[in-house]
């Protein structure tokens, strides 16, 4: 279940991190409000994952789902630039996390 609860809060680190460019610096109380709520049920979820995934796995794979997705949003839906390097960092994170996963107890 750990696990699963860590894939939710990856999931939601893309959400808040999203709305929080949305956010505008925080001007938009809508996006503002869905950033701080993401934030809190990511964290929450976050801390359950590593009542029993340990605390490097759990981070690394957190933060990563959390960069590789705001980085795939932000190429599919913001307009922003998507490059061979650009593209090839973001190969190297996935193979980082797939080489975290499989070596974690």
């Amino acid at each position: 279940m750990a696990w699963v609860y860590l894939g939710f809060a990856g999931l939601l680190e893309i959400v808040w991190a999203t709305a929080m460019k949305q956010s505008d610096g925080f001007t938009r109380p809508g996006a503002s409000a869905l950033t701080l709520a993401a934030m809190a049920a990511s964290f929450g979820l976050l801390a359950l994952a590593m009542r029993s995934l340990p605390l490097g796995t759990a981070y690394t794979i957190w933060t990563g789902i959390g960069a590789v997705g705001a980085f795939a949003v932000g190429v599919a839906w913001l307009g922003e630039p998507l490059s061979a390097a650009r593209a090839a960092a973001a190969a190297l994170i996935v193979a980082g996390l797939a080489l975290m996963k499989m070596s974690s107890p």
